[in-house]
């Protein structure tokens, strides 16, 4: 992208020129056949605008695109057609058949356990049914950078529990706050931040100190995980927990760090006034230099 010029739109932290305006303008026209996707596209790669894993950034150039169009500063090609929405059609997760035997007891009595990253593999759906058949907020599609993981205990035989990770929210006070970064940097550096979505000890497990020793575990392996998949790391760990249904006391047991409460007012406020539970917020560093890693700009 040009530098030195004159600023005219901003989408989601990325500032666009004049300059980059008029170059979007003579892309459309030298290729009027293109459909709104090729062109962007295009654009990826004449921007060498990439993910840290090399795969073109192509929803977030069409959602910039799309901008601009509506923005007035470039004139888009007619849509051609209009795909359907998978995530609009997607069945809900099937019941999943399983060993639900009770099990109680120590840690030894269901070791050794096993954590397996299913995302993208066959044991996907397992995960997916288990969260929407007993987890209070049932499955919920994810979007954006993401990771599944299925506990096994018994030397991998029993699943025992499941944890989903995805991108951090943009906004959160009590995190920034403790991160101190700057709005720049949040806007460069939230991708090295993961949240904790679901976390689910399977409801027939009863197994003292499971909740908390699996958390130790998980944090171990998340950031080398997240780099394999995603091509970078993440320095910092994120949760909710609903105080008026759980202590988090598992989450601090595992030295987690409670960070503050959420105003309840969610991303899309515009009223200033609570709209949803308020949650506590609880981190955890990944790496002993997080505040340097996530507050340094590129």
């Amino acid at each position: 992208m040009h530098r030195g010029m004159e600023v005219v739109f901003t989408f989601r932290g990325r500032r666009v020129t004049d300059s980059d305006v008029a170059f979007i303008r003579e892309l459309i026209a030298a290729h009027p056949q293109m459909s709104r996707r090729a062109l962007s596209g295009k654009l990826c790669e004449a921007w060498h605008w990439v993910q840290p894993n090399g795969h073109p950034r192509a929803m977030v150039c069409r959602g910039l695109m799309l901008a601009l169009h509506r923005a007035g500063h470039i004139e888009l090609p007619m849509v051609r057609c209009t795909p359907p929405n998978p995530l609009g059609r997607r069945a809900r997760p099937a019941r999943v058949e399983l060993d639900r035997t009770a099990l109680r007891g120590e840690l030894a009595d269901v070791g050794p356990l096993t954590l397996r990253q299913v995302r993208r593999c066959h044991e996907e759906a397992l995960f997916n049914g288990l969260i929407e058949e007993h987890h209070y907020l049932g499955y919920t599609q994810p979007v954006g950078e993401h990771l599944k993981y299925l506990v096994y205990g018994h030397g991998g035989e029993r699943p025992v529990a499941c944890l989903a990770w995805s991108s951090a929210p943009r906004h959160l006070g009590p995190r920034d706050r403790f991160i101190g970064w700057s709005a720049e940097a949040r806007r460069q550096n939230i991708r090295f931040v993961a949240y904790n979505t679901r976390f689910l000890i399977l409801p027939w497990i009863e197994i003292s100190c499971l909740a908390s020793h699996i958390l130790g575990r998980m944090v171990r392996v998340l950031s080398s995980d997240w780099q394999r998949v995603y091509g970078h790391p993440v320095y910092f760990a994120e949760t909710f927990v609903d105080p008026t249904r759980f202590a988090g006391t598992c989450y601090r047991a595992a030295n987690w760090v409670l960070l503050g409460r959420t105003t309840g007012r969610g991303k899309a406020d515009q009223t200033n006034q609570p709209n949803r539970p308020l949650k506590d917020v609880l981190g955890y560093a990944l790496s002993k230099r997080f505040r340097e890693q996530l507050s340094g700009l590129r």
